[in-house]
């Protein structure tokens, strides 16, 4: 069955233990916990050691399994911080972005071969690196993907399949996702209007309330057996109200609950943490 978790960038202005504790409240089953450097460091890599008994006992004070870290960056010496830290909090999947320039062939060649090169590092503490799609970098629709699918063989190397991205670059998700579904080892997930560079206002980010066919992307995964990590990742530059970016988490598990459970992937026992 599917968990549902939130990337803690959503609570980028706030501790934590607040966004731990929103996120519970939500309903969702579990955290991705951020470590992007300059946007949200809610796990500090270079001081992870301090922090490690705070995390975990925040996520168990909230009933949160850590599902996944996001650290976005190819920057070898900060993996290695995420890859011990990870096997020693029992997170899972590592999620990185590929780098690079949007149809520079070199750039793409370049940033395979670096995710290469850093999944073998990571299969060697027993976590799995996954890298995303992403607007305006090398890896950044399905045809990319899979050539970074078919060069990486390492078991230890995943796909974050993110809707949001692949919409935005002119494909349409819920067919697209059943061409790289084989490697797929976590989802990031959100919503938008229109196929812009910029995912948009984070209240349009919300599950739901923009252009994307987010319950055919489900019914998707359902179909293939997915049962890993479904993560709300909410990007917003502007400070926002704690009732702001909470009303994006919980409007979004709404969504996602109900079409999962329309689909067959949620039972009562996830939807329910009372």
């Amino acid at each position: 069955m599917m968990k549902l978790g939130v990337n803690s960038v959503l609570f980028k202005d706030f501790d934590f233990a607040t966004a731990a504790r929103q996120i519970a409240l939500s309903g969702y089953d579990g955290v991705e916990i951020s470590a992007i450097k300059g946007m949200c460091e809610h796990l500090e890599l270079d001081r992870w050691k301090e922090q490690a008994d705070d995390i975990r006992s925040i996520a168990t004070e909230n009933r949160l399994e850590i599902l996944s870290m996001e650290v976005a960056s190819l920057d070898e010496e900060r993996l290695i911080k995420a890859f011990e830290a990870g096997a020693e909090l029992g997170i899972p999947i590592i999620n990185v972005g590929p780098g690079g320039k949007s149809g520079v062939e070199g750039d793409l060649q370049q940033s395979i071969d670096t995710l290469n090169r850093l999944t073998k590092i990571a299969e060697t503490y027993g976590v799995t690196l996954c890298v995303k799609a992403h607007v305006g970098n090398a890896i950044y629709n399905t045809p990319t993907t899979l050539q970074a699918m078919r060069e990486i063989s390492s078991p230890a190397f995943g796909i974050d399949m993110d809707p949001s991205h692949i919409y935005r670059g002119n494909e349409n998700p819920e067919e697209e996702i059943t061409r790289v579904i084989e490697r797929v080892k976590h989802i990031h997930i959100r919503d938008c209007k229109g196929r812009t560079k910029g995912p948009g206002e984070i209240q349009n980010q919300a599950c739901g309330r923009g252009d994307i066919n987010l319950f055919g992307y489900c019914k998707a995964l359902v179909d293939a057996n997915y049962s890993g990590p479904v993560v709300l990742e909410v990007i917003g530059a502007n400070q926002h109200s704690l009732a702001d970016v909470s009303i994006v988490a919980a409007e979004s598990y709404g969504y996602l609950n109900a079409c999962l459970k329309i689909l067959g992937a949620r039972e009562e026992n996830f939807a329910e943490k009372g």
